[in-house]
């Protein structure tokens, strides 16, 4: 069973989501360029007002290179000696090839507070944290003799090629850490899956799927050229101490996300309730959520304008292809003849594929949007969230 989320979204001047050379994001879509939002960026603006919003709290997890110094704080604690505990959780980290990269001497002398780090960021939920330090811990002497070994070997010989240590790890060392990563998964891990290139065996499979918003309309870029005025500079001079130039569009984007039902349960250790309350956090959170790209410049705080969530069996449905054609501005607006374009679509759809849902629920600003296809409108957004999960009890 999936969970869909379609959205339409009508930003005021903003530039929400930059490329490299600090430009908003955009791409062609029907031989037309079109405003666009990455899903890596929608999806840590949900990931970061769902915690803010504490709605899952401890199921919440963590993406980082610190790793070494949440582990060491918690190990301080179960008394381990503190000046062996950094080597103690390489030698563990090894189990699994995940490489800490020690400061260099120009990173000590910076503002940097940790030694050690990971070689790359690790997407980890607070259970999996506990469990690993409780596995270090519970295995202490026999890492601890690996750590001395490993220094030992430092010293003889070089590393080869990979940067790895030698040494066999003792089988109820490996099963003990491994055991921490296939145990029930963060609900935003869950959700979103984990990728570790060089230990591809606690990678976790996305259970959900964000697409790149896109606008229903062809935009064009526009500069903002603004300057800044010295308050203490003489009177007598008139210039300006600094200048520059934002660039920004504004448009209306159509947004779009599926969750599969099953895979979350899955990656969630079977767990029903956590799942139910995973995708209602999800759905609250894909509806109140904006990037945070220069919002201090352009404070665009617009909510959307369209709500539909789908539940259904079979296979999902993106509505993109209702905008190849683009949206052209008229009396009605962008977003009301977008709701009219997608509303035609949908309706081509379940004709030429009988694809009728499980439940479709859609809520609009718009009193009277112009809908034919979509059948009843809800009340308000949290009433298309509760139809949701009415058809998942």
């Amino acid at each position: 069973m999936y969970i869909e989320l379609h959205l339409l979204q009508n930003f005021a001047p903003s530039c929400l989501n930059r490329d490299d050379t600090n430009t908003p994001k955009d791409c062609m879509f029907g031989g037309f360029r079109r405003a666009r939002i990455s899903s890596q960026c929608i999806k840590r603006a949900i990931r970061v007002h769902t915690k803010n919003a504490g709605k899952l709290d401890d199921d919440m997890g963590t993406r980082t290179k610190r790793l070494v110094s949440i582990l060491k704080e918690k190990l301080i604690e179960k008394k381990h000696e503190e000046n062996e505990i950094e080597s103690v959780i390489e030698a563990a980290l090894q189990t699994h090839k995940i490489s800490i990269a020690k400061k260099t001497k120009a990173q000590k002398e910076s503002d940097e507070q940790d030694e050690y780090k990971t070689q790359y960021v690790l997407f980890l939920g607070k259970n999996e944290i506990d469990l690993l330090c409780q596995a270090i811990s519970d295995h202490w002497d026999t890492l601890k003799r690996i750590a001395d070994e490993n220094k030992e070997q430092e010293k003889t010989e070089k590393k080869n090629k990979k940067n790895e240590k030698k040494n066999a790890f003792p089988k109820e060392v490996k099963e003990a850490i491994e055991g921490v990563f296939k145990g029930k998964k963060a609900s935003d891990v869950s959700l979103f899956g984990r990728m570790v290139a060089d230990a591809h065996h606690i990678n976790v499979d996305a259970a959900c799927q964000v697409a790149h918003a896109i606008s229903t309309h062809k935009i064009e870029m526009e500069m903002d050229f603004f300057t800044a005025v010295d308050d203490l500079q003489p009177e007598d001079n008139a210039g300006a101490d600094m200048m520059g130039i934002v660039e920004f569009n504004s448009a209306c984007f159509y947004r779009y996300a599926v969750i599969d039902r099953e895979k979350l349960e899955e990656n969630l250790g079977k767990d029903e309730d956590l799942t139910k309350k995973t995708i209602e956090a999800f759905l609250r959170a894909s509806i109140e959520a904006i990037p945070t790209g220069k919002q201090n410049t352009f404070a665009a705080h617009n909510p959307p304008g369209f709500i539909m969530a789908v539940v259904r069996d079979g296979v999902p449905w993106s509505l993109a292809n209702a905008f190849e054609i683009p949206v052209r501005p008229n009396d009605k607006g962008l977003c009301a003849s977008s709701i009219e374009k997608l509303d035609t679509y949908w309706g081509q759809l379940i004709d030429t594929y009988d694809g009728t849902p499980n439940v479709l629920a859609w809520t609009s600003l718009d009193p009277k949007p112009p809908v034919k296809k979509l059948g009843d409108r809800k009340e308000n957004a949290e009433s298309v969230i509760q139809a949701v999960m009415e058809v998942l009890s």
